[in-house]
């Protein structure tokens, strides 16, 4: 039995070495130089080419048993025409009188609230989004049911190789990454302030980040590099999740603002404000977009980027209101891989006689016509909290618009 356990023992030891030595020389040493053996680009490839067979697969089975595979597509459960507030307060009132205020007028707003609660334009951009084609992922397609043998076993084989082996790798690389810039970033807050602790602090960002790409199996196209933010300004990006952050900071050196968080994140935080002058803020002194928009009106060069996700391969958007950071990160280290592609846009300014809340929706604009996002009026917070003042007032001001429309062209006849 004695021999038996050091025989264990000494296989087990083997087993770390080795899986240690190929993690150093494959992945840990390539990240640090910033070098790539194009082994994910291929592993991408070969999973476009499986997804293509699974779905074709799928496709003939549900045809065979005179199934439905996917639900019909529509933008709305509601089909709404395009009409603006006007015609559709002088349909209801349907050429009576015209008063400044007709009773029928309520049943028009009536309506618009129900409709917009059957039919919630906000929690749908917070859901996964429903693919046409099947990743092998049973979150990724809600409608998939047991079409054949051998599919269900290539999808069994896909979880033993997503949690058998990648969870695993992630998770070692993860702890790798994070542990790495903790301590080195640590260690460079001892150093005087000068071009050397700079110089260390951006190798050190540069070095972990990239570990931690890796990590994640990230596949990132980066566009128009000459665009690149320079000194001096401000990287403005579309906010889809967490790892937005390590998506930029693998190309380039920031200084982040962000959100005082606790825990792990906490840790992370702390240590990396010692080698570079970050900006980490309480959400309780941050009221509406006010921080966003006195960005804005600093005056200085803003540098927009846009980033778009693949989830043919995994879902990087997170739903905080749904899912833990902990539940998250298993969806996202548990996935085939995360694909993104980042457009950096040439640099804006303020022009004359423009303010800075319409400076920021000219660069949200921009961001989202590059990335092929959709440009909406309000963000994210609205999932959580509740309608700001402003919306209600803008609605109430093109109410009155009808009114005094109305009494002026009564005035006028």
């Amino acid at each position: 039995v004695f021999l038996t356990l050091i025989l264990i023992c000494m296989l087990l030891g083997i087993s770390f070495t080795v899986w240690f030595t190929l993690l150093l020389v494959f992945i840990i040493v390539p990240a640090i130089f910033g070098v790539s053996f194009g082994i994910r680009r291929l592993y991408m490839e070969s999973l476009v080419k499986l997804f293509e067979w699974a779905t074709l697969r799928m496709e003939r089975g549900a045809k065979e048993k005179n199934q439905h595979l996917y639900k019909p597509y529509s933008n709305g459960i509601i089909a709404k025409e395009p009409v603006s507030l006007e015609q559709e307060v002088q349909e209801m009132r349907r050429g009576g009188a015209e008063p400044e205020f007709d009773m029928s007028d309520i049943f028009y707003f009536c309506r618009r609230g129900v409709e917009s609660i059957v039919d919630d334009e906000v929690t749908k951009r917070f859901t996964a989004e429903e693919l046409e084609s099947w990743n092998l992922l049973t979150r990724s397609n809600y409608n998939f049911h047991h079409i054949s043998t051998r599919l269900t076993a290539l999808w069994g084989v896909g979880v033993l190789i997503r949690y058998g082996f990648l969870l695993p790798l992630r998770v070692t690389l993860a702890f790798t990454g994070v542990g790495l810039l903790v301590v080195l970033t640590s260690i460079v807050g001892l150093f005087p302030n000068g071009r050397m602790k700079n110089y260390l602090s951006d190798k050190v960002h540069l070095m972990c980040y990239r570990i931690c790409i890796r990590a994640l199996t990230a596949i990132i196209t980066y566009h128009d590099s000459e665009n690149k933010p320079k000194n001096g300004g401000i990287c403005v990006a579309n906010h889809t999740s967490p790892i937005d952050v390590i998506i930029l900071a693998s190309d380039g050196c920031y200084a982040m603002v962000g959100q005082v968080h606790g825990g792990l994140m906490g840790v992370i935080q702390r240590a990396m404000v010692k080698a570079c002058p970050h900006i980490w803020f309480e959400r309780s002194e941050v009221k509406d977009r006010h921080l966003v928009i006195n960005f804005f009106e600093i005056g200085c060069t803003v540098y927009p980027v846009a980033i778009k996700y693949d989830p043919r391969f995994g879902d990087a958007f997170w739903n905080s209101s749904k899912f833990g950071m902990v539940n998250y990160l298993l969806h996202m280290m548990s996935s085939w891989a995360i694909v993104c592609s980042v457009w950096y846009l040439p640099p804006m300014s303020r022009m004359e006689g423009e303010d800075a809340v319409q400076f920021a929706n000219r660069v949200k604009a921009a961001i989202a016509r590059k990335g092929g996002l959709a440009d909406l009026l309000w963000d994210g917070g609205l999932k959580r909290g509740k309608v700001k003042e402003v919306f209600k007032e803008e609605q109430q001001k093109l109410y009155s618009k009808v009114l005094v429309g109305s009494s002026e062209d009564r005035s006028h006849s």
